[in-house]
């Protein structure tokens, strides 16, 4: 069976250090081509725009939209109409609403849309989903927090419209989240910190909650300089579990948890090819949905101006 050939739409930090080991590494797909007007990859064949590469490309049969959120409906809806399976990076778009008409595309094209949320295929995730099917939950605390400046310097877009401020890290506590508890979430009140010079908060706190009420208290904060965390704690009635390090560690009861190291984007790449293989998508939105009802429910404050220092 020949290999997919996946072309990289979009080619910044997250395509050169996360997607182009994880394509190499993957057994059935290689990396055709690259859609980015501004950098390139040494033996790689490259052009500027999606459009230019259907035109002017090699034969490549997948892209991976690394691009801003903002832009990914019309990559999307244009690699779908040419007959191209498609891979979202996180968060699928920009709005909840335009990723409803891009699965019924993809439907009807019979082509892959895969929603991505990378933190899900951290080593110690499924382990702690295990873990906890045997427990009764009764407290969530999540501490994601982390410096803009060393994991986003100088991303302009991250802070417009559609960009998700500290939100685009948020969603992968949320993703993890998620997968691991049993019952459907909801959000019950949100507190949004605002830089005076930007359009999407640089700080947040979420109350959540199930049906059966309950806690989750979830701080996301782009200004944590110092030692950076990436941490969701739950108090069980069999004693306390920790997700640490995004999902790559996992501790019970003050015993770590030993689990097999693996990369996440690899393991996107792997349902990748299998979905294409006959079509399939694979959305989940229920991250977008919480971060979505966030701001609709959340009370916006002001703060101090954010200026990247590069």
């Amino acid at each position: 069976m020949s290999p997919l050939r996946i072309a990289i739409v979009g080619f910044g930090k997250i395509a050169r250090d996360q997607h182009v080991p994880a394509i190499a590494a993957t057994e059935g797909a290689v990396l055709a081509a690259v859609a980015s007007p501004n950098t390139s990859l040494a033996g790689v064949p490259q052009v500027a725009t999606l459009e230019e590469l259907l035109r002017n490309g090699p034969p490549f049969d997948a892209v991976a939209l690394c691009t801003p959120p903002q832009v990914r409906r019309d990559q999307a809806a244009i690699a779908l109409a040419a007959g191209k399976h498609v891979l979202l990076e996180k968060p699928p778009g920009a709005m909840l609403s335009e990723i409803g008409p891009l699965l019924t595309a993809a439907v009807a094209a019979r082509r892959t849309l895969f929603a991505t949320w990378h933190s899900r295929v951290a080593p110690a995730v499924e382990p702690a989903r295990l873990l906890l099917a045997g427990r009764r939950i009764t407290a969530v605390r999540i501490s994601w927090k982390e410096d803009v400046r060393v994991w986003h310097p100088g991303q302009a877009w991250i802070w417009q419209p559609g960009g998700l401020g500290v939100f685009d890290p948020g969603i992968n506590a949320l993703s993890i989240l998620t997968r691991i508890l049993p019952q459907p979430l909801f959000v019950t009140s949100a507190d949004l910190a605002f830089p005076a010079n930007r359009d999407a908060p640089i700080a947040a706190t979420l109350r959540l909650a199930d049906a059966a009420g309950l806690p989750i208290f979830a701080e996301f904060d782009f200004r944590q300089t110092g030692p950076q965390s990436w941490d969701i704690h739950l108090d069980t009635d069999q004693g306390p579990v920790i997700l640490s390090s995004g999902g790559a560690k996992l501790s019970a009861g003050g015993v770590q948890h030993v689990v097999a190291a693996a990369a996440e984007y690899a393991g996107l790449y792997r349902r990748f090819v299998e979905l294409t293989a006959t079509g399939e998508p694979d959305v989940d939105l229920t991250p977008f949905q919480l971060v979505a009802d966030a701001f609709l429910l959340g009370h916006r404050r002001t703060v101090e101006p954010f200026e990247d220092a590069t």
